[in-house]
């Protein structure tokens, strides 16, 4: 467990150099999903590292150190990303061709007027500390500067914890899509789709001008 007692500071992208640490979060927290796909859990970090779209997150951190992520789409670019031929590139035309298959279910397309989440993950050591929660407002920020009206996100059946969250930040449900098929595979068997309206209050405050 990491031991950290400075106060998060959020950053509205994922710093340079702190790739990989952002891969390692985000593979801890949905490497079973993702693992069918991307595995060997060593290849999939360094995959997931060097495709991301450092404009696209917002990162909190303590002491220097990332402790919580949360990914967004917007303008058909998310934190996460690697096509077809980054796929097909690292892991051979005959393995890459079913994984492309895998990934293909976890894509998700905004209207117009939506940002989409592209996942949210506070390190395990400091959870509980109101970190997802600060990550929430800021993606809500950036939801209204950009003029979108609502924020989607999927959460799925094994993480309840996350979905209260969302719940206690103003998302609710508005689709659940049953998977049972995937149960084995991925390790879940349900989707829900939630949705947070925005509006003006979520825009920050303006700062005070420096006399």
């Amino acid at each position: 467990m990491e031991a950290m007692n400075g106060r998060p500071e959020l950053c509205r992208e994922v710093p340079q150099g702190a790739e990989l640490r952002v891969a390692e979060l985000y593979w801890e927290a949905f490497g079973r999903k993702l693992g069918p796909a991307l595995n060997p859990p060593e290849k999939a970090r360094a995959f997931i590292a060097r495709h991301l779209h450092r404009d696209r997150g917002v990162t909190a951190l303590v002491d220097g150190r990332v402790v919580g992520v949360a990914g967004y789409q917007l303008d058909g670019r998310a934190l996460t990303g690697g096509g077809a031929r980054d796929v097909l590139a690292a892991y051979g035309a005959f393995a890459g061709l079913p994984r492309l298959a895998l990934l293909a279910l976890f894509e998700r397309r905004a209207r117009p007027a939506e940002l989409t989440m592209d996942g949210i993950v506070v390190a395990p050591g400091q959870r509980g500390a109101g970190i997802g929660g600060l990550l929430l407002q800021a993606i809500a920020a950036i939801a209204a500067e950009h003029g979108r009206d609502r924020i989607r996100l999927d959460v799925i059946d094994v993480n309840p914890r996350a979905r209260a969250l969302y719940e206690r930040h103003g998302f609710a449900a508005t689709r659940t899509r049953r998977t049972p098929w995937l149960r084995d595979l991925l390790g879940f068997g349900a989707v829900t789709t939630m949705h947070r309206p925005v509006t003006s209050a979520d825009l920050p405050a303006p700062r005070e001008a420096t006399p």
